[in-house]
């Protein structure tokens, strides 16, 4: 049984299989008659209706599951709940806060698992991520060579990126503030996957020349308390026009959504020319079909 949990649960070879699966233009009926449970233990406008529309147009029908519903290791513990899902659906999804929610999932499920968001993975994000610089640069043969740089809280997003880009062939930077780097075992990962990644704490020379910068908010789900010091600490990491002009001639701006304008990113960087957030989110759908239609080919 194959899970998607992680962007590096696949091989490159595989990981290309996943994003021409979400490239093509004509999705197989591959769920047709059959449910995908999206359980969520945090909420979140793209993935429900990302994942909620690729179930849809691979034929199956998709079925949101609010926290208060199931409530893991509350009402049931996730195996319990995760056995009882196996029972009505095909596929299972999840976004929750604890990575290891889903290695539980995983445990003892019948029916493939996918990663819809963790506390230490995002990858669903990173696929569709990796679909929009692949519009932008020629294929994904076109992003061999090319640079990356994400700026700020080195998260799950920065993780998931990181392993993605570096399989497709991008060089990748990293520029975080003190005390908010990648984690020793996420940096690890991370090479093990053969990424060629440079952190640093300076915005400005990890911008250098890039094609693509990237951000997230610095105050994730579930870290609202710490939001008054991050905003201090983070000062100097902001994605504005003035950061931006140190980037290639050709180089574009993304970001996950939803954005924090005036923190993480300018309205005008946001709102420019460089912009393909838009897009981006897009592309979570179709990420999310082609790792649907991959993962179901290969249970």
């Amino acid at each position: 049984m194959r899970h998607l949990l992680e962007v590096d649960d696949l091989s490159r070879s595989e990981l290309l299989e996943v994003l021409a699966c979400g490239a093509a233009p004509v999705s197989p009926k591959c769920l047709e008659g059959q449910g995908m449970a999206l359980l969520f233990e945090k909420p979140s406008a793209r993935t429900r209706n990302s994942m909620e529309m690729a179930v849809v147009q691979l034929g199956g029908h998709p079925l949101t599951i609010r926290p208060d519903e199931v409530g893991l290791d509350v009402r049931e513990t996730v195996e319990d709940v995760t056995r009882t899902l196996c029972g009505y659906h095909s596929i299972i999804g999840a976004r929750v806060f604890e990575h290891s929610k889903l290695e539980r999932m995983v445990g003892v499920s019948s029916v493939p698992i996918v990663n819809m968001l963790s506390d230490e993975a995002h990858p669903l994000q990173a696929l569709a991520d990796i679909l929009t610089l692949a519009d932008e640069f020629g294929g994904v043969a076109g992003l061999a060579g090319r640079s990356l740089t994400y700026v700020g809280d080195g998260n799950n997003v920065a993780r998931s990126l990181a392993i993605a880009a570096g399989m497709v062939g991008m060089s990748v930077r990293i520029a975080t503030p003190a005390g908010y780097e990648l984690s020793q075992s996420d940096l690890a990962r991370v090479v093990a996957a053969g990424v060629d990644i440079d952190c640093t704490r300076d915005p400005v020379a990890a911008v250098a020349g890039a094609d693509a910068v990237y951000t997230d908010v610095w105050t994730s789900m579930g870290q609202e308390a710490e939001a008054v010091r991050r905003r201090a600490e983070f000062a100097g990491f902001t994605v504005d026009d003035d950061l931006m002009s140190g980037t290639s001639a050709e180089s574009i701006f993304l970001h996950c959504l939803p954005a924090h304008r005036g923190e993480e990113v300018s309205d005008a960087v946001l709102e420019g020319p460089r912009s393909r957030v838009w897009r981006q989110a897009t592309n979570r759908m179709h990420a999310a079909r082609g790792a649907l239609v991959w993962l179901m080919e290969h249970r």
